[in-house]
């Protein structure tokens, strides 16, 4: 992460300065380039060896259910936008993106997918404890895997959020005798729904969503029309997710 100023102070402490330039081009002719460094979670050395030692890829042709919960702002879509201009027209209105304070309101949604499609997505209303998480699962998740023909023999995916690892919640899991895969609580490279929240959010942005009613209905919509083949093919890398993460000792991957 050094700089390229950096660097070039190192030359002339040794008595050899050379210009920026000149140290630009033998990187870039070593293949080294500038680049935005990705954001991944802090995970402990304790937290890497735990999971190492914990899990082994499932079979190929377990099934799995993942779910998730993300805030959908109204305006919030902070993703770069290009736009072809001429100089001195940046501020021109229609060469600039409209926003507005704390994304001029935002939803909060639960939704769950497997290979077989996507399943059941609904607006949580309210703090999310663990009775209302329990509530959304007693409602949402059963009739999911119904919808999805996947019966009750899966395993179910979920991060360790308190609410979510509460005890009278694993106890439903029990009672319902649903396996939960154990991860550990930062590492979003194993949950695919990332990957679907994502494409969820551009998707959602592009139909202009005026007021929060539109932006639950256009959630809904294009959540329900993600295709059975993009959620098949996340499932599919889902060993290849947990055999990366073993890798890397529980640490950073590709995901």
């Amino acid at each position: 992460m050094i700089t390229l100023d950096e660097l070039q102070r190192s030359t002339a402490e040794v008595g050899d300065s050379v210009h920026r330039t000149t140290i630009s081009r033998i990187l870039h002719k070593s293949g080294l380039y500038g680049r935005v460094a990705r954001r991944k979670p802090f995970l402990k050395d304790i937290q890497k060896v735990l999971f190492k030692v914990s899990h082994q890829p499932p079979g190929r042709h377990t099934k799995h259910v993942e779910e998730g919960e993300t805030k959908i702002e109204l305006f919030g879509n902070n993703a770069k936008r290009y736009v072809w201009r001429k100089s001195n027209t940046a501020h021109h209105p229609e060469h600039a993106i409209p926003t507005v304070k704390h994304g001029g309101g935002s939803i909060m949604v639960w939704a769950c997918f497997s290979s077989a499609g996507t399943g059941k997505m609904v607006k949580i209303d309210g703090k999310m404890d663990g009775a209302k998480y329990r509530t959304i699962l007693e409602e949402n998740l059963m009739e999911s895997a119904k919808d999805l023909r996947l019966g009750r023999r899966f395993v179910f995916q979920q991060d360790n959020d308190p609410k979510h690892k509460a005890k009278s919640t694993m106890e439903w899991f029990k009672n319902k005798h649903i396996q939960v895969l154990e991860w550990p609580s930062q590492s979003p490279d194993l949950n695919p729904i990332e990957n679907l929240w994502k494409e969820l959010k551009t998707a959602v942005h592009k139909c202009s969503p005026s007021n929060l009613t539109e932006l639950e209905l256009f959630c809904k919509e294009e959540w329900e029309t993600i295709s059975v083949s993009r959620c098949a093919k996340l499932i599919e890398t889902y060993p290849k997710r947990l055999t990366a993460v073993i890798a890397a000792k529980g640490g950073v991957t590709k995901y």
